[in-house]
């Protein structure tokens, strides 16, 4: 799911040549109901909007069942390099968090300072292996992990701007395709972000995946994490995105993935539907709950029916087949 692009044009995820730069790491406690909230407010300050979420987290005595524990306080952090740091940054956060703290569980705000060379690597210590589908494991690449089973396992770095929770909508729309994708089949990827999806399908048997994504920093993050992921030579990224003047890579497919906010996927949907082939698939996610019906109707009206629906978290997902 792409969000907004990057303020800054240096990397999200090296440090830069200053090793004496100062920069001021902020965090904050709070419960499971404020995270989003609390996420939304620090990314208005942090470098290139990076919010580390620290998850709490449970599991059975013998390492088995690892789960996220929604009763015990998240840690969220940000970082601001001294040059963009002002007095009043605090001030700002500690006014919102205040309010914040009426309605949900919210600690003060805790500041401290870091080195360059120490910045660089400690953000990376919030981010963790995650089982998000049914089989597809994410693992960034400073973690350890031996898939299990019939597991299959991403390489990707989240940088900055990459919480360690991932967003419910990838979490869903991972399930519907693990759901769909087969051996061999074609599939394109609409809005690829961090060509998660695309990167998935790859590796659960598809013959090629097909990207495209708006976002330029996007088209460059997919390249470099199918290349991590050695799958370079399967999937196409492309600047744009579907539709009519946009980017088209000649064929229809088995399966399109669009994770995606609801006012697009609407403005898309006969795009989407058209790049499908009948009987083909298509998983939609980053629908909000409130929505769900404009986008059921969109996309029925050309062609594509609900065949499996996902919740969770305010946020739905849905697997249609084009019909006719």
């Amino acid at each position: 799911m792409t969000g907004p692009p990057a303020p800054h044009s240096e990397s999200i995820n090296a440090a830069t040549n200053t090793p004496e730069r100062t920069w001021y790491e902020l965090s904050v406690d709070v419960d499971a109901e404020a995270v989003e909230a609390v996420s939304e407010l620090f990314g208005r300050y942090g470098f290139n909007e990076g919010v580390a979420i620290e998850e709490p987290y449970i599991q059975d005595g013998d390492g088995d069942n690892l789960g996220i524990a929604l009763d015990k306080p998240f840690t969220i952090h940000t970082y601001v390099p001294e040059e963009d740091f002002r007095p009043e940054i605090l001030e700002d956060l500690r006014h919102a968090l205040y309010f914040l703290g009426q309605l949900r569980g919210v600690s003060g705000l805790r500041v401290s300072s870091l080195k360059e060379e120490d910045w660089a690597n400690a953000w990376k210590d919030h981010f963790q292996v995650h089982k998000i589908g049914e089989r597809v494991v994410i693992r960034p690449p400073w973690r350890e992990y031996e898939p299990r089973g019939d597991e299959v396992m991403i390489v990707l770095d989240p940088g900055m701007a990459f919480g360690t929770g991932l967003h419910p909508s990838t979490k869903l729309s991972m399930l519907g395709t693990e759901q769909v994708v087969k051996p061999g089949d074609a599939v394109l990827d609409v809005g690829t972000g961090s060509g998660i999806l695309a990167i998935a399908a790859i590796k659960l048997g598809a013959a090629k995946a097909d990207t495209v994504d708006v976002e330029s920093v996007a088209v460059a993050a997919t390249a470099e994490n199918a290349e991590r992921n050695g799958v370079s030579d399967k999937v196409a990224v492309e600047h744009g995105s579907v539709g009519r003047g946009e980017p088209f890579f000649g064929q229809q497919y088995d399966v399109v993935m669009a994770n995606i906010i609801a006012r697009v996927l609407i403005e898309l949907s006969e795009a989407i539907v058209g790049h499908t082939k009948v009987d083909g698939y298509i998983v939609l996610a980053g629908i909000i709950e409130s929505r769900e019906h404009e986008v059921i109707d969109a996309f029925s009206h050309v062609g594509a029916d609900v065949v499996t629906r996902r919740f969770q978290e305010d946020w739905v997902s849905l697997v249609l087949r084009r019909t006719r």
